[in-house]
């Protein structure tokens, strides 16, 4: 007898949240160089995700705000899915706490000085 599968789909992408939807969320952000990240299935392939923010909406909602390519190429977007869908994964956790502020000397910067051999 043989199996068959049911295929997983694709994510749904989430709209902004807006004043009706009550209160807003708290945001949570994580320093650059330790973001964690999820798989998104887009096209029929796992695609790295890095997270961005994740917002917890007043109704107990949890939103991922992440940067993907979604068809492989060089086209990396912006999106926002809820948390948890079928055609989402988690692909790496961060080590780092979130934070609900915006802290710069977490965020990373442009490297300072001159390239080497310049």
């Amino acid at each position: 007898m043989s199996e068959t599968t049911t295929p997983i789909p694709e994510p749904v992408p989430a709209r902004p949240w807006r004043p009706e939807d009550g209160p807003q969320p708290q945001v949570w952000t994580w320093p650059k160089g330790d973001r964690p990240a999820l798989w998104v299935l887009s096209g029929g392939r796992w695609r790295y995700a890095p997270v961005l923010a994740r917002q917890d909406w007043v109704d107990g909602s949890v939103y991922y705000q992440v940067e993907v390519d979604l068809l492989g190429g060089t086209s990396v977007t912006g999106q926002m899915y809820r948390w948890p869908q079928p055609g989402l994964r988690a692909a790496r956790r961060s080590s780092a706490e979130p934070s609900r502020t915006v802290d710069e000397g977490r965020q990373g910067d442009m490297p300072q000085g001159r390239p080497r051999g310049a």
